[in-house]
């Protein structure tokens, strides 16, 4: 099994999440042509870890990159987009590519992004090395953002999560998911989640979106996801904990009433867009209790943060909604 990254909870820390402390891992200027790098997903692979990276260019061009570590924390971004080639589709038209998610299901990794096709929708592809990658047709009409497939099939069917929402900045959005047989048709849409009312929880009164791949743990799916208020100020996004049923992933057990982890430190709150922390990836490792979450700051670059599998439950059942 490849060593997650991992550093001990600061010994004057009270918190359930904390930061990596030489955060950020990666800059906004990583490779030569970028205006920024966030929202990126990684996996385990071989002897180390390979990544999906959100890379805008200087002309703020959204597209995304492949990327290698040894250590999950040092990281080599290809300087070129990846280029897809046809899957189970001939349809590879995309106007725009970014938030992308990774996560390795029976023989294949899939990524799955946002995808300018008439607007954003959720676009498919795998890849067996992170070499040649093959896209897939587009899983839902446009709009939708925030696809997240879980790790393994649900009662037969492959699953994913998402948020419909519109083709502007979104202010509103809650979490659904949907099923598919191949991969290809996907339905059987089902809500999983709403934004809350104000008075009950404000950080994530305006919208939510699936985070990370969901992990499987003994109370069922762990589902981080990123909650949004509306202030005068611009929206605000941080992130909460959810506990999904094991076989019905619409029944939300638990839910984080406050945030796990908020835009309060200066890589968090100054950027392209202030107070901003975005999770699309998480590395686990359930023996060790270890759970390392990548994301996304200020839509500006990417940092990490730590904590155990174990305590972010027991935070989520005894502060839940």
């Amino acid at each position: 099994m490849n060593t997650i990254p991992w550093q001990d909870k600061p010994i004057n820390s009270n918190e359930v999440i904390w930061r990596y402390s030489e955060n950020p891992i990666i800059n906004r200027d990583q490779i030569p042509t970028s205006n920024s790098i966030f929202n990126s997903a990684v996996v385990p692979f071989k002897d180390g870890f390979a990544g999906v990276f959100r890379c805008d260019n200087k002309a703020v061009q959204m597209n995304i990159f492949a990327g290698f570590s040894k250590n999950g924390i040092d990281w080599n971004i290809n300087h070129e987009p990846i280029e897809m080639k046809a899957g189970n589709t001939e349809m590879i038209d995309s106007d725009y590519k970014y938030d992308p998610r990774v996560v390795f299901i029976e023989d294949r990794y899939w990524i799955t992004w946002c995808n300018g096709y008439h607007g954003p929708t959720i676009g498919i592809a795998y890849t067996f090395d992170f070499v040649e990658f093959f896209q897939c047709e587009n899983a839902f009409l446009p709009f939708n953002r925030n696809g997240v497939l879980f790790p393994q099939k649900i009662n037969g069917k492959y699953a994913m999560l998402s948020r419909p929402s519109d083709n502007g900045h979104t202010p509103f959005g809650d979490i659904y998911i949907s099923y598919s047989p191949d991969m290809k048709f996907w339905g059987e849409h089902r809500c999983v989640m709403k934004a809350t009312a104000f008075e009950d929880s404000a950080w994530q009164c305006t919208k939510i979106g699936a985070g990370p791949i969901p992990i499987l743990t003994n109370e069922g799916w762990l589902m981080l996801y990123h909650g949004v208020i509306n202030t005068c100020n611009g929206f605000r996004y941080a992130m909460g904990a959810a506990i999904l049923d094991e076989n019905q992933p619409d029944n939300v057990k638990y839910r984080t009433q406050p945030y796990l982890l908020g835009p309060q430190v200066n890589y968090e709150q100054v950027g392209d867009v202030p107070n901003v922390v975005f999770p699309c990836a998480a590395l686990h490792d359930i023996e060790q209790d270890k759970l390392a979450i990548y994301y996304g700051a200020a839509d500006t670059v990417v940092a990490l943060a730590y904590g155990k599998i174990s305590e972010v439950i027991q935070y989520t059942k005894e502060n839940s909604l």
